[in-house]
């Protein structure tokens, strides 16, 4: 599957359908991050009560997974939303179907509307847990409404988890209120035996820039803050993502808001994932700018290589990006794919030469 990816990465259309397919099943939240591009206080223009009630019915759920069947392709689903997936009703259910197919399963949650006997008996295969933070007055801070009892509650969720065996990665995003615990969400995650620790800085806009990390939180990062929290990681023998955070830092350097460069790494995301929305909108990625289709629109395998998902790969193969292509939301998994592309010879699709 990733030599046809990459075959139609070439060729600037692709040859086999997404590989991963990214659902959200809800927008409705528990938290109020301050970072959230939907939740967060800071935001300039909130979202509607009606949007922020939305919530993928079951029907269209399983019609979805009837279309990502006939695919052929898909080995990996993540549910997630806009807000948090475990206050769906039938979240359960929905993972149930997925594991059914034998396909590979993430999930994306901050833990505090978790059934954790039902969690741990999920089959999950890499669940990601939004920590932002490793000491109560961070994570309150980064969580607007939530306290220490609520980062206690969360702690309880990775404990119980953990002594489950159930495979934990720890999302750290990084702004100012979680920056000074760069190192230590690296002993925080030894605490809690995560898989990783994943490092992002904040990508912000609409408002929520006003929680971005200092210049000076910048420079202590860089000079200071990451190198500790390698050298810590290689101590404990903790997994981490520093040399990708690293890097985002790198991209930062003149504006703190924005975490890298497209035409240094290009994007493979409408090759290899696709992203659809609680009401059937279909997105070419995490960038919710970027429609491509939508559910009632006839089949996905039709779309997929259809004008409108190719006129953005178009678009991108000519170096016009999207707003928000510079807080790329799928950083990593590009900068894997780029790799991939350039071991090839291939100067990555997308990117500049």
């Amino acid at each position: 599957m990733r030599q046809q990816i990459l075959a139609g990465l070439a060729q600037g259309r692709p040859l086999v359908g997404p590989s991963q397919v990214h659902i959200d099943v809800t927008n409705r939240c528990n938290a109020a991050c301050i970072t959230c591009w939907d939740h967060s206080p800071l935001l300039k223009v909130a979202r509607s009560k009606g949007w922020k009630s939305q919530r993928l019915p079951m029907e269209m759920f399983e019609r979805l997974l009837s279309d990502l069947d006939a695919f052929g392709s898909v080995g990996a689903v993540v549910l997630s939303g806009m807000g948090e997936p475990l206050t769906h009703p039938r979240i359960y259910e929905m993972m149930a179907a997925i594991k059914q197919r034998g396909w590979h399963l993430t999930v994306l949650s901050n833990l505090l509307a978790a059934d954790l006997g039902r969690l741990c008996e999920a089959g999950i295969d890499n669940l990601l847990v939004g920590v932002h933070g490793a000491t109560p007055d961070a994570y309150a801070a980064f969580h607007p409404g939530w306290d220490e009892r609520d980062f206690f509650a969360m702690c309880n969720g990775l404990k119980a988890l953990a002594s489950a065996g159930v495979q934990v990665r720890h999302v750290q995003v990084i702004n100012r209120d979680t920056s000074p615990d760069v190192p230590a969400m690296v002993r925080f995650g030894h605490r809690y035996s995560a898989d990783r620790v994943n490092y992002k800085l904040a990508s912000l806009d609409g408002g929520t820039e006003d929680c971005a990390i200092t210049e000076e939180q910048h420079e202590w990062l860089v000079h200071e803050g990451v190198p500790a929290a390698r050298a810590l990681a290689e101590t404990l023998g903790v997994r981490t993502n520093l040399d990708l955070f690293a890097a985002q830092l790198a991209a930062a350097q003149s504006d703190v808001t924005h975490v890298t460069g497209m035409d240094d790494i290009g994007c493979a995301m409408g090759f290899a994932y696709t992203r659809v929305a609680v009401d059937g909108t279909v997105l070419f990625c995490c960038n919710t700018a970027i429609e491509v289709g939508h559910l009632r629109d006839g089949p996905l395998t039709q779309q997929w290589v259809g004008p409108r998902w190719q006129a953005a790969r178009d678009r991108i193969s000519a170096g016009q990006w999207f707003d928000g292509c510079s807080r790329c939301g799928k950083y990593e998994q590009n900068v894997k794919w780029g790799q991939r592309q350039r071991e090839r010879g291939l100067v990555p699709f997308g990117a500049r030469a």
